[in-house]
Formats: structure tokens, C-alpha cells, sequence
């Protein structure tokens, strides 16, 4: 092996004072250039942290304010949902009062007032689509849309509708009562 792996190494002459001093102070301003960009970096962080909190906070108030705006809007919809309709039927009451103010109307004015309004009312549903389920006899039992109130013995189909006893009506495709019918055993 050669002398020069094991060679020691080159000694470092101890440093003056001035040197001690100068290396010090060179650590200190290296330290405090250190501390100042760590404390930059914190102030931005800080900044960068409060300006996430407002953004938030701002997110969070329009939430909220879009929630209450939505829920009052749905508040101020059920409430008057059903002024369309009834001003709708404000004619059909109409008629009724100018039919029963006619105190000498005979049998067949009666009847042809009472049609007359029933038209108009049918006329006011169907505007506001309640729609009337009436099942022809010999027409296939629908559950969803009609009750069966008894089975007959019957000439027809079983599991068809015999008779209705009381008409049924939907609004919208949703059922508001069920048709009673007999259904053919």
C-alpha cells in the first residue's frame, strides 16, 4: 500500500481572533438571514391562511343564504299552489249563486244550470289536471288506480271490472282517490 492512503491529513492552523470573530459573525448573519426568510415564509403562510379562511367563510354565507333564499321560495310556493286553482273555480261558485238566486226555476232550468255547471267545474279540473278514472266495465283491474270493493260472480274475464260505484280522480298522474268498482271473480 502507498504512503499517501495513509498519509494524515493536512493540518488546519488554529484561527486569530479576528478569524474566531469574523466566522461568529458570519454564523450570526447566516442564522438571522435564516430567521428573517423563516419568518417571510410565516407571514406568507399567514396571509395565505387568512385569505383561505375569508374565502371560506364568504362560501360558507352564500351557502347559506342560497339555502334560505331556496327554502323561502319553496315556502312562498306551497303557500299559494292552490291560488291558481282556486281562482279557477271562482266562476263555477258563481254560477251556482246566479242558479239558486232564480227562486221560480222550474225542474228542467234546474237541470240544465246544474249541467251547465257541472260542465264548467269539469272544465276547471281537467285545467288544473285532476283527471277522472271511470273504468268501462270489462276493463282489466288496475291496484294502482282503483279498490275493489267486492268480487261478483260475472259472464266476463275474472279480474275484470263488473260495475263502478264511485269514480275515482288523479292529478298529475298521482292517484287523489281510487275508483270503487266490483271486479269479476
Amino acid at each position: 500500500m502507498s504512503d499517501s492512503l495513509h498519509s494524515p491529513p493536512p493540518f488546519d492552523p488554529p484561527m486569530s481572533p479576528e478569524e474566531l470573530a469574523a466566522a461568529a459573525a458570519a454564523q450570526e448573519a447566516d442564522a438571522a438571514a435564516a430567521q428573517e426568510s423563516a419568518l417571510a415564509e410565516l407571514n406568507s403562510l399567514k396571509a395565505q391562511v387568512a385569505a383561505l379562511t375569508d374565502q371560506a367563510l364568504r362560501a360558507q354565507a352564500e351557502a347559506q343564504n342560497a339555502r334560505r333564499r331556496a327554502d323561502d321560495e319553496i315556502a312562498k310556493i306551497r303557500k299559494f299552489a292552490v291560488e291558481s286553482f282556486a281562482e279557477s273555480l271562482l266562476p263555477v261558485i258563481d254560477s251556482l249563486e246566479a242558479g239558486l238566486k232564480i227562486e221560480s226555476a222550474s225542474t228542467e232550468q234546474l237541470r240544465e244550470g246544474t249541467d251547465a255547471t257541472l260542465r264548467q267545474l269539469l272544465s276547471v279540473l281537467e285545467r288544473n289536471k285532476v283527471v277522472e278514472v271511470n273504468p268501462a266495465p270489462g276493463a282489466r283491474f288496475d291496484p294502482a288506480s282503483q279498490q275493489a270493493i267486492s268480487m261478483v260472480a260475472a259472464a266476463q274475464e275474472a279480474g275484470t271490472v263488473v260495475s263502478v260505484l264511485q269514480k275515482g280522480y288523479t292529478i298529475a298522474e298521482r292517484v287523489l282517490r281510487p275508483a270503487l268498482v266490483t271486479v269479476a271473480q
